[in-house]
């Protein structure tokens, strides 16, 4: 059985994001393909080793500060180097400086697996000091792994690293979400109505969602907004000065709310607009409950999730007519809607099951471990 170290800066039950979800994913999977994972995480709750979430033993290392978002822990140098001592791969999980300068630190000697969930688009300035850090943590790894070909092909950080890069799509098990029961399902029929537009996800700049509340004005159909961030203050306003009735906040919720939202909403929408969003777990996790989607095309593995006109409307980034045009046509068309969420499903089946991820990422383990 081969063991696996996970490292990130976050992971359940601290914070519920697309990657945390990646990498339960991945962890959960592993007794079936030969390996075993923990997770080694920063938290501001402290230290503690061997806590279990699902099938898999976590650790977590104390959170002593942030900066340009990257947490920072003095404690995580001599948790990681113990933990990666123990483990046959070191999987990190980028982006996230700090990390790489633990990879360093650690000299742990270990093979090592990069899954490559997004470039850094936001904190240009800072990238320039930290560009020569990033090559050679990039350059010394094994093997770089991009969820989908589109964004290896178009990001420019992994074309210039494309003989180490392997694509592995994300991939979710739709047994370990709840079933929404009856009376959860009739009571938000009887909160947000019997059919609506669905966005799921963390508040944040990359998302879009000033254009979706601009396309639910041109519209006048109901969206609800799962989730909450740093932007939700802003997007209440600008709802409130839109004179929004038809926007409902609902910030963050459990997993059963989500699966009641998910099972009822007529279609999903996910506006993204910038190459922050490098995949769209949410996205996926809409056609994995059938929906028809609409997303927007920026080059990342949105579209290769929704591929156009076939399970879902893909539309221009920061274009409200465009996405307003995408939810009448499946708002006005049952039938169409029907069909997409159908094709979406069925995708979801054939590309993106957690199964064939972990069986992967086992044969990614097996291929380092004998490089060495």
């Amino acid at each position: 059985m081969i063991k696996v170290l996970h490292f990130f800066k976050t992971y359940y039950p601290e914070t519920m994001g697309g990657i945390e979800q990646v990498i339960f994913q991945i962890a959960q999977g592993g007794a079936s393909h030969g390996f075993s994972s923990q997770v080694l995480y920063l938290s501001e709750r402290g230290s503690a080793r061997n806590e279990t979430v699902g099938n898999h033993l976590t650790h977590r290392s104390k959170l002593d500060l942030h900066v340009a978002s990257t947490g920072f822990s003095l404690s995580a140098f001599k948790d990681f180097s113990e933990l990666a001592k123990e483990a046959d791969v070191v999987h990190y999980h980028f982006p996230w400086p700090y990390m790489d300068l633990l990879h360093f630190a650690s000299r742990h000697g270990k093979p090592s697996v990069v899954s490559y969930h997004s470039d850094i688009v936001k904190q240009k300035t800072l990238l320039k000091l930290y560009e020569p850090l990033r090559s050679r943590f990039l350059s010394s790894v094994d093997c770089i792994v991009a969820s989908s070909p589109n964004y290896a092909q178009s990001s420019p950080v992994l074309t210039r690293f494309r003989d180490k890069v392997e694509i592995i799509p994300y991939g979710l098990d739709a047994t370990t979400y709840p079933v929404a029961t009856p009376q959860k399902l009739a009571d938000w029929r009887a909160r947000v109505g019997e059919k609506f537009f669905l966005f799921v996800g963390a508040l944040r700049y990359y998302k879009g969602l000033d254009y979706l509340l601009e396309a639910a004005r041109i519209t006048g159909l109901p969206v609800v907004l799962l989730g909450g961030g740093h932007q939700e203050i802003e997007l209440k306003e600008q709802a409130s000065r839109l004179g929004l009735t038809n926007v409902h906040f609902l910030g963050g919720l459990g997993d059963d709310d989500k699966a009641a939202l998910l099972t009822l909403c007529h279609g999903f929408v996910f506006p993204s607009h910038l190459r922050s969003e490098s995949f769209g777990i949410s996205l996926l996790e809409a056609a994995m409950y059938g929906k028809p989607l609409i997303s927007c095309e920026i080059g990342s593995g949105t579209t290769f999730i929704n591929l156009a006109n076939e399970t879902g409307l893909v539309v221009p980034p920061r274009d409200s007519m465009a996405l307003a045009g995408a939810m009448n046509t499946l708002w006005n068309n049952d039938e169409l809607a029907r069909e997409m969420g159908q094709r979406a499903l069925c995708r979801y089946r054939d590309v993106f099951s957690a199964d064939e991820m972990a069986k992967a990422y086992a044969g990614l383990y097996r291929k380092v471990c004998k490089a060495v």
